[in-house]
């Protein structure tokens, strides 16, 4: 069975469409399209129809990640089509367990914290919109590791 996650920031133009892209070659790389399937959405609808951050977009094709996605906010639907929906911070866990169409599918919802074990002082994954280079590296670092430790999260429970 086919593992659906949701990736969600504000704008769905930096860290989430860059999550989407990290794993959507992880998967294929790997050879498990068949197991995982990805996308992401903002909680924000300002930047709808828009590609990824240009500053986003270079980082991750530095990385050879190429970033297509076209921003989009979640709507309710998605609550029942993913497994998985992994917000960045406690903002948007907040704004998306609000938008949750009953309390139950609150329990799909993880913080991407939970996932990057490799930065323990990290709560959040921030938000590079406001930062320079650095903080589009960060936040590039965080989401290979995090998204890693989702394949291994996947993985597991399908055996």
């Amino acid at each position: 069975m086919k593992t659906r996650i949701l990736f969600v920031c504000l704008g769905n133009i930096c860290r989430s469409p860059a999550a989407d892209g990290i794993l959507e070659q992880m998967v294929s790389r790997r050879s498990l399209d068949d197991a995982i399937e990805v996308d992401s959405a903002g909680t924000y609808s300002g930047h709808v129809g828009d590609l990824p951050d240009p500053r986003m977009r270079r980082a991750a094709s530095a990385r050879g990640y190429n970033l297509t996605h076209r921003a989009r906010t979640i709507r309710e639907d998605d609550f029942y089509d993913f497994d998985m929906i992994v917000v960045m911070d406690d903002n948007n866990y907040e704004t998306v367990c609000r938008l949750a169409p009953e309390r139950r599918y609150i329990d799909k919802v993880f913080r991407m914290r939970e996932f990057t074990t490799a930065f323990p002082d990290w709560s959040y994954v921030p938000d590079p919109y406001y930062e320079g280079a650095d903080g589009f590296e960060l936040v590039l670092d965080m989401l290979e590791n995090g998204c890693e430790q989702i394949i291994a999260h996947v993985t597991e429970k399908e055996v």
